[in-house]
């Protein structure tokens, strides 16, 4: 499993690479606060040493986490693709079973934001879309109940 490509979009990549950034740049800060809690004496009773600890260790395992991503990072530009089946990347119209229309592009998992119509490729949406095409129709099992949608238009913008 960790050797396994995390497919991802330009603009993902870039937030992943941004947040890195960040991270790292609050190294000296938290060093600064464990050389100052430490300086109050007795270690054993410092919340202050514990916290800064805590907050070290948070942050060496989230830049772990994301640099781990970004080295198997495969970055894809739906504009390059095509075809007539849902993939990563697609953006695809769907119509609910009250013929409204809903957009969703098809995204990694650190990308996806159901507010702004981007669905991660591995929610059960997402995996009851890919490969299929344009007038199939799928089902999708939700806390709510089972939902139903057809695939009205699959775009590579």
């Amino acid at each position: 499993m960790a050797s396994d490509k995390v497919p991802m979009l330009a603009e993902g990549h870039r937030q992943l690479s941004e947040e890195v950034k960040r991270l790292k740049l609050e190294r000296p800060h938290i060093i600064d606060a464990i050389e100052e809690a430490r300086a109050h004496g007795d270690l054993s009773e410092n919340a202050e040493y514990h916290a800064a600890k805590e907050r070290q260790g948070q942050v060496e395992a989230m830049i772990a986490e994301l640099e781990d991503r970004l080295s198997r990072a495969l970055v894809i530009d739906p504009t390059t693709l095509s075809g007539d089946k849902v993939v990563f990347g697609a953006t695809v119209s769907l119509l609910d079973e009250n013929d409204k229309e809903i957009r969703y592009q098809l995204v990694g998992q650190t990308e996806a934001d159901a507010k702004v119509g981007r669905i991660s490729y591995n929610s059960p949406l997402g995996r009851a879309l890919i490969g299929r095409q344009v007038g199939e129709e799928v089902e999708v099992s939700t806390p709510a109940g089972d939902r139903y949608y057809e695939i009205a238009k699959i775009e590579f913008i």
